[in-house]
C-alpha cells in the first residue's frame, strides 16, 4: 500500500445547527476498499458527498492523491467515479445509448468501452431496453456502469447493492473485488450492512450520528467479532493445563492478571 488516495481532515457539514457530518477524519491508501458503515441517517451519504464535491463543506480539509487545495481537488475529482446520487438517465434510451452520452461529457476517446462496461455490471443483454423498463437492480447497475464510464482510480459507491437480488449482490462483491485486485482500484464503499461489507471490505470505518467512531481493518475486526468462553477459576494456571490436556489447544495465551477469578479465551470463527 503506497500514497493516499484520500485523506480528510476534522471534515464537517452543518445544516443550520444541525452538524450533519462532525470532525470526521478518515484516511484510504491505495488498493484498499474501505467500507463506510452506519445506520441510515448517520451521514454516510453527506460524508461521500462532501468529498465528491457535491455539497460544500462548513470546515475542515478534503486531500485526494496526496494533495489538497481548489485546483487539486478539481483535478483529484476528475479521476473518481461515484454513485451516490441517482445519476441523471434518459429513460427513452436504452443503457448503451446513456453511456455514449456518459462517454461524451467524460471526454472518453474509446469508443468500445461502453460494450465492456456493460458486460461487466451484467448489462450486456438488454440493448433494445429501454431505461424506463429497468428493475431497480438494473438502474444499480447501470448508476455502476456510468460511475465506471471514465476509467477512474478511486469509485465512491453509495449502497451499491440495494435493490438487488442475492445473486446480484453476489456478482457486484465479485466485480469489486476483481476491480480492486486487477485494475488497482481503491474504493469507497457505503451500506448499513456490516455483514454484506465484512464480504468484501479490507478496511472499516463505523459512522454514527455525523461522527466516525472507529476506523479498523479486516484482521482487527475477526478478531474484536470471535466468539469466546467466558471461565470462572481460582486457579488460572491448573485450568490452562487443563483446556491445554483436554482440547488439544498447544499454544493458549495466558490473561495478563495471573491472579484473576476468571479467564476469557478467544476462538476462530467456526471452532
Amino acid at each position: 500500500m503506497g500514497e493516499y488516495i484520500l485523506r480528510t481532515k476534522n471534515l464537517s457539514k452543518k445544516y443550520g445547527v444541525v452538524y450533519a457530518i462532525e470532525n470526521i477524519n478518515v484516511e484510504i491508501k491505495q488498493g484498499q476498499i474501505y467500507g463506510l458503515i452506519g445506520l441510515n441517517g448517520a451521514g454516510k451519504s453527506t460524508f461521500m458527498r462532501a468529498v465528491t464535491g457535491l455539497i460544500s463543506l462548513t470546515s475542515g480539509e478534503v486531500e485526494l492523491f496526496g494533495k489538497s487545495g481548489v485546483k487539486a481537488l478539481r483535478y483529484g475529482r476528475e479521476r473518481i467515479g461515484q454513485s451516490i446520487e441517482t445519476p441523471a438517465v434518459y429513460p427513452n434510451m436504452t443503457a448503451g445509448q446513456n453511456l455514449e452520452i456518459q462517454r461524451k461529457i467524460g471526454k472518453v476517446t474509446d469508443k468500445n468501452i461502453i460494450k465492456g462496461i456493460l458486460e461487466l455490471v451484467g448489462l450486456g443483454d438488454t440493448e433494445k431496453k429501454k431505461v424506463k423498463d429497468f428493475s431497480l437492480g438494473m438502474r444499480q447497475r447501470l448508476a455502476l456502469a456510468i460511475a465506471l464510464i471514465t476509467k477512474p482510480e478511486f469509485l465512491i459507491l453509495d449502497e451499491p447493492v440495494n435493490g438487488l437480488d442475492p445473486v446480484g449482490i453476489i456478482e457486484i462483491r465479485e466485480l469489486i473485488r476483481r476491480l480492486a485486485k486487477e485494475q488497482g482500484l481503491t474504493f469507497l464503499v457505503s451500506s448499513h450492512l456490516l455483514d454484506e461489507l465484512a464480504q468484501v471490505a479490507t478496511h472499516y470505518g463505523i459512522i454514527d450520528k455525523g461522527r466516525l467512531v472507529k476506523q479498523i481493518s479486516q484482521e482487527e475486526l475477526s478478531y474484536e467479532s470471535r466468539q469466546y468462553i467466558k471461565i470462572i477459576t481460582d486457579n488460572t494456571g491448573k485450568t490452562i493445563s487443563l483446556i491445554k490436556k483436554t482440547l488439544g489447544i498447544p499454544k493458549l495465551k495466558k490473561p495478563q492478571k495471573m491472579n484473576c477469578t476468571y479467564m476469557v479465551i478467544r476462538k476462530r470463527p467456526g471452532k
